[in-house]
């Protein structure tokens, strides 16, 4: 090591060993925003050093390990390291009173707990509508069509629902009908497009029909979307903004009603909110899975084909496009249509 390093690697421990802020560097830094950690490290050397690793362990993980696979991001685009948002490994309901003071570790030497993502998650115990505990099937481990629980896909593709054993039921998690309910088991990567923006892709390959992940952020009731959607589309049109709102509708047996459901990941989300539209329909397939017990099914992603290592992940926003002005598509297929899809939220 050179002399003037030794000299400034003494100077830091002595700034460190009599300054209780970088002490407690470690457990604070890593709870700041982008903004925060950068104004933070502008206010001396020190702090700038110790910035620069949180930022580092950002870049690693976009799911703060919370998943059972780290998912890193890639960026030879330009300056940015990663993009910030909350994670959350499943869908949930954010109090309005605290969701604006809502913060979650990241970019630190230890990991979070994914039981402990959130403070106060309400238990997965399930229960009916009434507050009765549903109890699903007795089986040890559930191998084919004799479990109870077990219930294949309904109406048309897109609309499919398949039905998973749950919380009330007697076997564990490895039971072969949780396919979905294990978090990312596959390698993914986020990486920057030119003109895309961040992207999801495939580190490994995937065979057609495994499970990738969730569609998983801030359930909301349908005022509270349409007011956000309201407000995402004049920050679109002010600043290029790019929301992920998502309306999901699951068609009842009787035909006459549908359940609707609004998934908004723009600020709490998942790496689900990363996969990009492709007008071709992509190479992941959308299936509403509901665990027995639950009363909202899950917006979960399967491959549609045998996926290859580097592919980018994609699949089919929907059809309607009412705002000739839209945003524009950059999938690339040679049935790209040249603005993405928007309907009325």
């Amino acid at each position: 090591m050179a002399p003037c390093k030794r000299r400034q690697q003494a100077v830091d421990e002595v700034e460190s060993a009599h300054n209780p802020f970088l002490q407690c560097a470690e457990l604070i830094l890593p709870w700041l925003t982008p903004q925060e950690l950068a104004a933070v490290s502008l206010t001396s050397a020190s702090l700038r050093r110790a910035s620069l690793p949180v930022a580092l362990r950002r870049s690693s993980d976009a799911s703060r390990g919370l998943e059972p696979l780290p998912v890193p991001f890639r960026n030879a685009v330009d300056s940015r390291p990663y993009a910030y948002f909350l994670y959350t490994p499943s869908s949930r309901v954010l109090s309005p009173l605290n969701d604006t003071l809502l913060r979650q570790s990241w970019g630190s030497t230890r990991t979070l707990a994914r039981s402990t993502a959130f403070p106060g998650r309400p238990s997965r115990e399930a229960v009916d509508v009434v507050g009765d505990v549903v109890l699903g099937c007795d089986c040890e481990r559930c191998e084919g069509h004799d479990c109870a629980c077990w219930g294949g896909k309904g109406g048309e593709e897109e609309e499919a629902v398949v039905t998973e054993c749950g919380a009330g039921c007697g076997c564990g998690a490895e039971c072969g009908n949780r396919a979905s309910q294990g978090g990312v088991e596959v390698r993914l990567k986020i990486v920057r497009d030119k003109k895309k923006g961040w992207c999801l892709l495939a580190d490994q390959a995937i065979d057609k029909g495994r499970f990738v992940c969730e569609y998983a952020g801030e359930l909301l009731t349908t005022k509270e979307a349409r007011a956000r959607q309201k407000e995402y589309d004049e920050l679109a049109t002010s600043r290029g903004f790019s929301s992920a709102l998502l309306v999901v509708r699951e068609h009842l047996p009787s035909g006459k009603a549908c359940l609707r459901i609004n998934i908004d990941a723009t600020k709490v989300g998942n790496v689900g909110r990363f996969i990009n539209h492709s007008c071709d329909g992509g190479n992941l397939s959308t299936v509403l899975v509901r665990s027995t017990g639950a009363l909202l099914p899950r917006l979960c992603f399967f491959a549609s084909k045998d996926i290859q290592q580097g592919e980018e992940l994609t699949f089919s926003y929907g059809e309607i496009r009412l705002r000739s002005n839209g945003l524009q598509c950059c999938c690339g297929a040679s049935t790209c249509l040249g603005i993405l899809p928007s309907e009325h939220t």
